[in-house]
């Protein structure tokens, strides 16, 4: 039998009162997810769904540290990684709503070391990279679109090796990333294409400009502070380190800790030096429930603003251009098309049916890399945060689209 713990009482200290219910239901929910815990592919796992503003759904299954044995908790931190992005893009948006930045500015204006980037041409008869200034200077509405030029290194070619070689996300201080990525060069004219990349390091860098605060410090202060998301940010203290989930990936048929040298391995101990804007969070299921729900609700939650209305309008909108949304773009099973476009760090659903997605127009989602998701659909007056600590690869389990059909389910679509 499936050990599983349904702990609504526990949310009480980081959900409000008025979203807690009497029974937590959604049995849809486990029935279509349990069963890869079940089976060994994940470990553990939790979810978490509100409703019109109550829980409705709450579940954690399995264990978060197979060597220990100890069980999935609903208040199990975990690697956000990539879901850090919305994050981002939330505490960029905190700046725009104080007109300290526009979406048409060059990032040069906010990091003028990155004045001088060039753009990969392809290589010369002496096989020398051909770069060349570009057309027009990268901006910062293109940074929160993924479309400014940057890369990540994930894929083969000249840029991606230069990515690889010479890592930004490797720096030890924010100075340091800067000059990292001043000495890169761009893969693509900015604006003619979507290519996923370190564009959220670059928002976070440019927070800590404008500001004169680290990443940590003005998320804590603007973001986790006013949500009371208590066990968020870059590191997990001594005193909760207790509570961290194990990392695995699948490796030979089974869950193994990820190999030595791995880009994900990190002990999360103190703030780093450089802050990851793209993907540095740790976090909780209800911490991160919070986060969703203030984007479902406008911006504010318990009475507490911290977008308005209009920013967090402009997060959850596309802004990519019928050319990139056609242009068979995205990354792992974020692929860009029409219905399944991209707003500020994160997919925005624009028609549920030409994107063969089971969630309500004008959805707003993404992912991490450890198999962390999560959505808020505005239509249906749903969050939905799902929680595992599994690397992302071949042979990952379909928990996105299976939860998706199985709460469409639920509420009785």
């Amino acid at each position: 039998m499936l050990r599983r713990t349904l702990l609504v009482a526990a949310l009480a200290l980081a959900l409000p009162a008025s979203a807690l219910a009497a029974d937590p239901k959604w049995p849809e929910v486990n029935a279509a997810l349990d069963p890869y815990v079940e089976k060994g592919e994940l470990a553990g796992m939790i979810t978490l769904a509100l409703h019109k503003g109550r829980v409705v759904h709450a579940s954690a299954v399995g264990q978060r540290d197979l060597a220990t044995g100890a069980p999935m908790q609903m208040d199990t931190i975990v690697r956000a990684f990539s879901m850090t992005k919305p994050v981002t893009a939330v505490a960029m948006g905190v700046l725009r709503d104080e007109g300290k930045w526009k979406p048409d500015d060059p990032i040069a204006k906010f990091l003028p070391e990155l004045a001088g980037l060039k753009v990969f041409k392809g290589m010369d008869p002496d096989g020398k990279p051909i770069l060349e200034a570009p057309a027009s200077p990268p901006t910062v509405g293109q940074i929160m679109t993924h479309t400014a030029g940057f890369a990540y290194g994930f894929e083969p070619g000249y840029v991606e090796d230069q990515y690889r070689a010479n890592n930004p996300l490797r720096a030890q201080t924010s100075k340091a990333a800067v000059a990292a990525i001043a000495a890169l060069p761009l893969s693509y004219e900015p604006g003619a294409r979507w290519k996923y990349s370190i564009s959220m390091d670059v928002q976070g860098l440019i927070i800590e400009r404008i500001t004169g605060q680290s990443l940590p410090q003005f998320m804590q202060a603007r973001i986790f502070g006013p949500l009371k998301m208590v066990d968020t940010g870059f590191h997990v203290p001594a005193a909760k380190r207790g509570r961290f989930a194990a990392l695995y990936e699948w490796k030979d048929g089974k869950l193994q800790p990820p190999a030595g040298g791995s880009p994900f391995l990190s002990a999360y101990e103190a703030d780093p030096g450089f802050a990851s804007g793209g993907g540095g969070l740790v976090t909780t299921a209800s911490d991160y429930a919070r986060f969703a729900s203030m984007l479902l609700n406008g911006g504010t939650l318990d009475g507490k603003r911290i977008l308005s209305a209009q920013t967090t309008k402009e997060i959850m909108t596309s802004h990519l251009t019928p050319q990139i949304l056609n242009g068979g773009f995205g990354i792992g099973i974020q692929r860009m098309r029409p219905g399944y476009e991209y707003g500020y760090n994160g997919v925005v659903v624009t028609d549920p049916v030409a994107a063969k997605v089971a969630m309500g127009k004008g959805s707003y989602l993404w992912d991490g890399a450890a198999g962390t998701w999560f959505w808020v659909d505005p239509e249906n007056q749903v969050v939905f945060v799902g929680l595992v600590q599994r690397l992302m690869g071949l042979g990952f389990p379909p928990l996105q689209p299976v939860s998706q059909e199985a709460v469409k389910r639920a509420l009785g679509r």
